[in-house]
């Protein structure tokens, strides 16, 4: 007999979540069940939990646990943001004896909400970055849920470190950013052994599907969260980036009408370098569980749309400036829009007053100099080295910058961890040594580099004084530095601070072209990482430019940044997630499919299925009939795919109005419509007979019947279930006629088809329309 842990894994990993059933807890699913009073939307205060073990008993009794029997009491559209970690700051207090809670100014979803309509409350669902342990909890959850309005998901800590640096950091983050697993099973397996996930290289290795399992369980533990406090007729979801590309499945298969959006902070790669994905499949159809997918730039969004293509054979629809994935019936809009930075965040900490402190002893270090800067992420992508190599090559081939350019590169933490990245560090350590000893002076270091956590007024100050900000990153999701130093360059309005740099404002930019705010910087030099030489020209360019030159530039940047900051972006996406789910609740919906299979049909609310007796007494009182029938799959059974090219401008659409029109140019218009069909190219038959109609192609009174076979979405407003169906209609039909055809009505119709000016090519089917009267 087999364990119940170990089934669980055969049922995971064969996708059947519902086999798995509630993670944690009790594993009583509720939703829609806190009645907690509304918090403000800015906490100004850090909230601070003094002791774990007592209730506060001012508070009612509906508050005494996350998730109560109590019906809501939320207003309607309520948005719940979820991600994988909340925008919270979490510290043990020094006695041992509570936590204190404070938001994380930084964090690009506590900034979204200033884009949120007033009357809709946020909530958010997400990780914290701190162990809580178990026996504190509840205790949690209901402090940050009351206070600050944050769900926390508690992740097991082997299940933590195997859904992150187990699938994310080592399989998703990697192949996002283009790097393929080049290891063989042998070497991956050798690795395996010898070292631990945590000191594993990303792109390191074959796909580990027990790291996947891992993965798609932990967003499980999400989805559990998001349950216990949502309103699934009321609320939207939002959730964000690749940690949790799982989650829509879950939700959509909970709640068919839920209004889900997601957006990607990082790269989509091109077809060819996703493909190599073993899970390719089961990301692509959680993805098209969304009502709207968002992503930085028109590439990303044109990568996924050709997977969807190349993969799942779905094409989008472009309408009115709108993409659409048309996916059993539902629409799944594709959102492109690059996110900005919090101008209201950074301009208040141009006024502070450590900064100015901090200013004043940066300009009196590097009076004198030309300071150039570069912040990023310890991180293999991020081309750090390679922007060392540039400044080196500069300071080589211009002479006359030795002793007066400083490039100052700030490298943040690293979130990951692996082989890779310490020889990346190493390298980069090693090229400041060797550029500070060939190129430094008494009193003159060309290079400073800062490996640690730099705060945000320190980074302000060193944005303000810098001459240009250079990203050579490989490859990289948005990147808001260049957009943060444009704003600090341009300084806070009205501000008279004495060591405000002078004169006109301005800033100039040398960027990667592989990053995603690169196509928005339309002044920024634009380079090659790659190509060292030409981005040393690039850097040499930038500080030699003419002052107006500098100015100019600057000027069309901060226009662009100071009116699509974070408020504009979270605002776009909310409305356009609002559009794209106007209609959830005019249509008839069902879900189908297992695991990650699983999608939900939805069907015009007036489409039925043919009723014979409407039909065939249609049939009997028409004098002038036209019936347009499919072949393969429509009368008989379907054997094979044929696609065959179809010629341009030419359809199974176009051929039938042209029928009708021929029709009606010979003085006898059509009274009875039957079209029939199976697939796509019969769908813009469908569409063409509807608009017919309307432009009185055919008798004002005529009975109209587009069929499609099978239940499933279509422009058709009945179905059939099969081809048997439709031989027995089509029998009732020859029955009600009580004779042969008159051979004057067959001739009619043989000379209609041969004056349509189509040429000799068929429709986009092998199957040519046919009709009679």
């Amino acid at each position: 007999m087999m364990s119940r842990s170990y089934t669980n894994l055969l049922d995971l990993a064969e996708g059947n979540f519902a086999a798995l059933g509630p993670v944690g807890g009790s594993g009583r699913q509720r939703h829609g069940s806190f009645g907690l009073r509304r918090m403000s939307r800015v906490m100004t205060v850090p909230g601070t939990l003094t002791e774990l073990d007592g209730e506060d008993e001012s508070e009612p009794a509906a508050t005494s646990s996350v998730a109560s029997d109590v019906p809501s009491s939320v207003a309607a559209d309520r948005l719940i943001v979820v991600s994988n970690q909340l925008p919270i700051v979490a510290r043990r207090r020094p006695d041992g004896r509570g936590w204190s809670f404070s938001w994380d100014d930084d964090s690009l979803l506590l900034q979204l909400r200033d884009g949120i309509p007033d009357e809709m409350e946020v909530l958010f669902v997400g990780s914290l970055r701190a162990d809580v342990p178990a026996a504190e909890q509840d205790a949690v959850s209901q402090a940050l849920l009351d206070r600050f309005r944050c769900a926390p998901v508690f992740l097991p800590d082997h299940l933590n470190d195997r859904f992150y640096h187990g699938f994310c950091k080592r399989q998703l983050w990697p192949l996002f950013h283009y790097m393929l697993p080049f290891s063989s099973p042998a070497s991956a397996s050798a690795a395996a052994t010898s070292s631990s996930v945590a000191t594993s290289s990303p792109g390191n290795g074959c796909f580990d599907r027990s790291a996947w399992e891992a993965y798609v369980l932990a967003n499980k533990f999400f989805f559990e969260k998001v349950v216990e406090v949502i309103n699934p007729e009321d609320d939207y979801v939002w959730v964000h980036d690749y940690h949790l590309l799982a989650l829509p499945t879950f939700l959509r298969r909970r709640f068919n009408r839920l209004r889900i959006g997601f957006f990607l902070h990082s790269p989509f790669p091109s077809s060819e370098i996703y493909r190599t994905l073993p899970v390719r499949d089961e990301i692509l159809k959680a993805l098209l569980n969304c009502d709207l997918i968002g992503f930085h730039t028109f590439d990303y969004a044109r990568h996924f749309l050709s997977c969807c293509s190349r993969m799942l054979g779905i094409e989008y629809q472009s309408k009115r400036g709108y993409i659409g994935l048309d996916y059993f019936g539902r629409t799944v809009g594709i959102k492109i829009m690059p996110v900005g930075v919090h101008m209201g965040q950074l301009e208040s900490g141009l006024r502070l007053p450590d900064r100015e402190w901090r200013l004043s002893e940066l300009q009196q270090q590097f009076q004198g100099k030309t300071v150039l800067l570069g912040v990023d992420d310890m991180d293999i992508f991020k081309g750090i080295n390679l922007k060392l190599l540039a400044f080196e090559n500069m300071l080589r081939t211009h002479p006359k910058w030795q002793g007066r350019a400083v490039l100052v590169q700030i490298a943040n933490p690293a979130r990951g961890r692996g082989k890779d990245l310490e020889a990346t560090q190493a390298e980069i350590e090693q090229s400041c040594q060797r550029i500070n000893v060939d190129f430094g002076q008494s009193g003159y270091s060309p290079v400073v580099f800062i490996n640690r956590d730099v705060s945000s007024v320190e980074k302000v100050a060193y944005y303000t004084i810098a001459e240009c900000v250079v990203v050579t990153a490989v490859r990289d999701g948005m990147n808001l530095t260049p957009y943060e130093y444009i704003v600090c360059r341009q300084g806070a309005p009205g501000s008279e601070s004495v060591s405000e740099v002078s004169g006109p404002k301005k800033s100039m930019l040398v960027v990667s072209e592989f990053i995603g705010c690169s196509p928005s910087l339309s002044g920024a030099i634009r380079v090659n990482p790659w190509n060292i030489e030409a981005t040393a020209e690039a850097m040499n360019e930038a500080i030699s430019m003419p002052e107006q030159e500098k100015q100019l530039r600057h000027e069309k940047h901060y226009r662009y940044v100071s009116s699509h900051d974070v408020a504009y972006w979270s605002k776009s996406f909310i409305l356009d997630l609002e559009r794209a789910c106007r209609d959830h609740f005019k249509r008839t919906c069902w879900g189908i499919g297992l695991g990650f299979g699983f999608r939900v049909v939805a069907l015009d609310p007036h489409f039925r299925k043919l009723n014979m007796d409407s039909i065939v007494n249609a049939y009997e009182i028409s004098e002038s009939r036209a019936i347009l029938l499919d072949y393969d799959g429509t009368l008989v059974p379907q054997t094979s795919i044929n696609k065959e090219p179809s010629p341009e401008g030419v359809s199974k659409g176009i051929v039938a109005e042209r029928i009708l029109a021929s029709v009606k140019e010979r003085g006898k218009q059509a009274d009875f419509v039957l079209c029939i069909g199976d697939d796509r190219s019969d769908e813009d038959m469908f569409e063409n007979i509807a608009d017919i109609i309307k432009r009185n192609m055919v008798a004002p009174r005529t009975s109209l019947f587009a069929c499609t076979v099978g239940q499933k979405p279509s422009k058709a407003k009945f179905y059939l279930d099969d081809t048997f169906e439709v031989v027995a209609m089509l029998s009732a039909l020859a029955d009600a006629t009580g004779a042969e055809l008159k051979s004057d009505s067959a001739d009619e119709l043989a000379a209609s088809i041969s004056s349509l000016d189509i040429g000799d090519e068929q429709s986009e089917s092998s199957d040519t329309p046919i009709g009679g009267s």
